[in-house]
């Protein structure tokens, strides 16, 4: 895909106001562009035969074919970044992660407008995903380089952490944050940790009800326990917290232990939840006592946050071009001095390991 021109996105949906909604969405992108729309996967196949798209935008329950065959034919013959735009709910748990690991670059809920706030939301979420999606690495390609765009920063949800105020405890805790591929990337790293493991705050991108669903299937995969997280839930040994889709997610020192608070707000970094605001919590209320990890993802959150981690004396860790699918947010944190450390995916779970068993305190 060359940077000269706008990224060629295919609508695969069978209702018409879904595909004029999207439609509609992407106009108001100028680095996007429309290629063309589809009621079924068979007309899609024809339209791809005449102009391979950039990016297509996929539905799962259509007529004659499901989007689930069709996504596992296209990743069969030709690859392509596929985003599924679907009404999956926490019942669809199963689905979500066939089409992950059918090759689904990310998913997300049907755009909705029945309010402004939301349809703004679900522009900036749809339009994202498919830049993301034009990046993501297909055979081993090498994405270009995006651009950062001016955004709200974890300003608008907490203040800065504030040098010298952090009491050491001696809990450990480790804060990881991900995007575009990160859900295959947790997995891979969740799944071999130990039930005896430190207690892990995740904040994967991710729509409202489709992290309720994520979790309950890592839960069933890994030797630790993994839940959504509720408000006031403690982080404990052995246990994983995934922030809700549509919240954002912060840790708070409870005595000589950690609690996570869930909350509302704006965008922060383009996101709810936002890994810049789960990072500078963990800076304010665990500092030398928090492992940082961001993983694969597109833009620059969590970048800032990291950052504020290493400097409050938490050790920091940024994955690996080689083993990202989007190498966007580690490389800004990268850029910005923010990572101590910049490791593969499969080193991640020694180090979460190394971490828990080592002594807290200063840095």
């Amino acid at each position: 895909m060359s940077a000269s021109r706008p990224i060629r996105v295919l609508i695969v949906d069978d209702s018409a106001s879904v595909r004029q909604t999207l439609c509609g969405i992407l106009e108001t992108a100028p680095d996007i562009a429309v290629l063309g729309t589809a009621a079924d996967p068979f007309i899609a196949a024809r339209r791809i035969q005449e102009e391979i798209p950039d990016v297509i935008i996929l539905d799962l329950e259509m007529p004659r074919m499901d989007g689930l065959t069709f996504l596992r034919k296209i990743m069969a013959q030709k690859p392509l970044p596929v985003i599924v735009c679907s009404t999956l709910t926490e019942a669809g748990s199963r689905i979500l992660f066939e089409v992950l690991e059918a090759g689904a670059v990310d998913v997300l809920p049907k755009p909705r407008v029945d309010t402004r706030q939301f349809l703004l939301e679900s522009t900036v979420r749809v339009c994202d995903a498919v830049r993301a999606a034009a990046r993501a690495k297909l055979r081993g390609s090498r994405p270009p380089r995006q651009l950062v765009e001016a955004k709200l920063s974890a300003d608008v949800v907490l203040p800065p952490p504030v040098p010298g105020r952090v009491v050491v405890e001696t809990d450990r805790i480790v804060c990881i944050g991900a995007s575009t591929g990160g859900t295959e990337a947790l997995r891979d790293v969740l799944e071999v940790l130990p039930a005896e493991s430190p207690g892990l705050v995740i904040v994967q991108h991710m729509p409202e009800h489709f992290t309720a669903a994520f979790a309950k299937r890592l839960n069933g995969l890994c030797a630790i326990t993994v839940k959504e997280a509720e408000d006031g839930d403690p982080v404990l040994r052995g246990r994983a917290l995934i922030a809700p889709g549509g919240r954002h997610l912060m840790v708070e020192r409870r005595g000589g232990s950690y609690a996570v608070s869930v909350k509302d707000g704006p965008l922060v970094a383009r996101h709810r939840p936002s890994v810049d605001v789960l990072f500078r919590s963990a800076a304010r209320a665990a500092a030398a006592n928090a492992l940082g990890i961001l993983m694969t993802g597109m833009g620059d959150d969590g970048a800032n946050g990291l950052l504020e981690m290493r400097r409050a004396g938490a050790q920091t860790v940024a994955q690996d071009e080689a083993s990202c699918v989007v190498f966007g947010m580690p490389k800004e944190a990268i850029d910005r001095g923010a990572a101590a450390k910049v490791l593969p995916l499969e080193q991640m779970p020694g180090e979460i390991r190394r971490f828990g068993l080592t002594v807290a305190g200063p840095r």
